[in-house]
């Protein structure tokens, strides 16, 4: 049995990148990086993903919530469905508050509905070389490696749905497939509302021995696909009891059903360690968490190098602060000036030497005067997350009960713990809101109208740091490959940096007065 209504699929994976569900045409390209704080794809760990549909990201706190779980089971990303979770833009790219990256498409009619995701660690984005939203059900990756790694996230329509539906989105899969080579190692998962079932598999090449139920419409459809692109069914291949194979639970309890899989090319087959639902998860939604074990073969990106930390500038705006920290700074140049010695040697090596001095007294006054900036707070409060570890603790009741009776008792307490979760996080929301204003006001007082514009922004939810930006041509067109984009870089530095010399020399007087510093 499938279910019609609305969906957001969510996919987590340990050291790979997570594909989401929605293209507009748009695509991010980003060449791999020299440096990454965690080995994607390796021989020596196995890389942990994971994929879930989430029911809606159209709610607050939903974003934490996901995190959270990813964190818990050490998983480096996150992908779902139905991702214009605050009426944002359909494709974007931004960071999210505990440093990782967050891609996401959604639909462009401003209905929160199918549109997915991507929740990529803090360090991983690195290997990333780029990521395609095909549609609001498709959504497309590639990995740096020995071998470049495709993911492909998928929202699948349901087996009610129309049978031209179905086929548009098979059609779009399809076209996604054939743009990857032979030898690239490719993954495609999701909520594909799919029942493969366990007739005719003594001649399938899809599928394992271990599958459960019974095949419909969009089974024979998938089982189709995978054996015309040499894909294998990872959640039959493995022995686990049908607990740990039951991916979504109707919300009276009753039906359980195998419908979100995933599926990896058959030359990797040996590489998949293990596929599992994980049902100590929970952010209130029918569908279980699917995670997968994969170890490759894979080129290491290499030891990142450390992350340069930013002083507090905005304290400088403070009278004070600002005279002592002048004062600091002239008192460190004068004791530098008074002990300073003839020093002899290359030129360029008395330049490098004079400015690791300057750069020194700079840093020695900022970490003494302004310290460093800290990082925002989770606007959530330690009551509602224990709000959600307490409706966690009756989803293993409602999963571990035998009795109906006792099942029924356990989901109206679950439903009951879900309504104050969502109490709580609106209540945090808004008090986060009322203290942002707060601080605007207080801002604005003292003229500080940078931090009132950084707060509108936060308020507004038009905030996004973006690691890259989208690049575009002159007319507009967005720019997929790296070669493109580093033709129009090139392009445009010839036109800003290549002009002609001016007619007359500018006549730059001596200042007066030396400057305070």
């Amino acid at each position: 049995m499938e279910v019609a209504t609305k969906k957001s699929n969510t996919t987590l994976c340990k050291d790979l990148p997570w594909a989401t569900n929605r293209m507009t045409g748009s695509s991010q390209s980003r060449k791999g990086a020299t440096g990454t704080t965690m080995k994607v794809l390796n021989t020596k760990s196995r890389t942990n993903l994971g994929f879930w549909n989430v029911r809606t990201m159209y709610e607050s706190g939903k974003l934490a919530q996901v995190t959270t779980e990813m964190r818990r089971y050490t998983t480096t990303y996150i992908s779902w469905g139905r991702v214009n979770a605050d009426g944002q833009d359909q494709v974007a790219r931004q960071t999210t508050v505990t440093g990782g990256t967050l891609l996401y498409s959604g639909r462009d009619d401003g209905q929160h509905t199918e549109g997915v995701a991507l929740i990529m660690k803090k360090g991983v984005e690195r290997s990333l070389l780029e990521w395609e939203p095909v549609s609001s059900r498709l959504i497309r990756a590639r990995l740096k490696g020995r071998h470049i790694n495709i993911i492909i996230q998928c929202y699948a329509p349901t087996n009610d749905s129309e049978d031209e539906t179905k086929d548009n989105f098979y059609l779009s899969l399809q076209a996604e497939m054939e743009k990857t080579a032979k030898l690239e190692l490719k993954v495609v998962m999701g909520d594909l509302n799919v029942k493969v079932g366990n007739e005719g598999t003594e001649d399938d090449r899809a599928r394992g021995k271990h599958v459960c139920g019974s095949m419909n419409n969009n089974g024979e459809r998938l089982v189709a696909f995978s054996n015309m692109n040499g894909l294998v069914i990872g959640g039959t291949l493995f022995p686990h009891r049908l607990i740990y194979k039951l991916t979504w639970c109707s919300p009276n309890g009753r039906d359980q059903n195998q419908i979100d899989h995933l599926m990896i090319s058959g030359t990797w087959r040996c590489s998949l360690m293990d596929v599992k639902v994980r049902r100590g998860t929970d952010v209130g939604s029918d569908h279980h968490l699917v995670a997968a074990s994969i170890k490759l073969k894979l080129r290491s990106t290499g030891p990142q190098p450390k992350g340069h930390r930013r002083f507090d500038v905005d304290r400088l705006k403070d009278a004070g602060l600002r005279t002592e920290f002048t004062l600091q700074l002239r008192n460190r140049f004068l004791a530098l000036v008074n002990h300073d010695e003839p020093m002899e040697g290359e030129q360029d090596e008395l330049l490098n030497n004079r400015w690791d001095m300057i750069t020194s007294v700079f840093r020695q006054s900022s970490e003494k005067c302004l310290g460093y900036r800290k990082k925002r707070k989770d606007w959530m409060t330690p009551k509602t997350w224990n709000a959600i570890e307490t409706r966690r603790g009756i989803k293993k009741k409602v999963m571990d009960a035998k009795s109906e009776r006792l099942k029924e008792r356990y989901l109206e307490e679950y439903r009951e713990a879900h309504r104050i979760v969502k109490s709580l996080v609106r209540a945090d929301k808004r008090k986060s809101r009322d203290d942002m204003a707060s601080k605007a006001e207080e801002a604005a007082a003292r003229n500080q109208q940078g931090t009132v514009y950084k707060i509108t922004k936060l308020i507004s939810g038009k905030c996004h740091t973006n690691n890259s930006t989208l690049i575009k041509n002159k007319k507009g067109r967005l720019l997929t490959t790296e070669k493109e984009q580093e033709k129009r870089w090139t392009e445009h530095f010839k036109e800003v940096l290549n002009r002609q010399p001016p007619a007359e020399e500018a006549d730059i007087q001596e200042a007066g007065d030396d400057l305070e510093v």
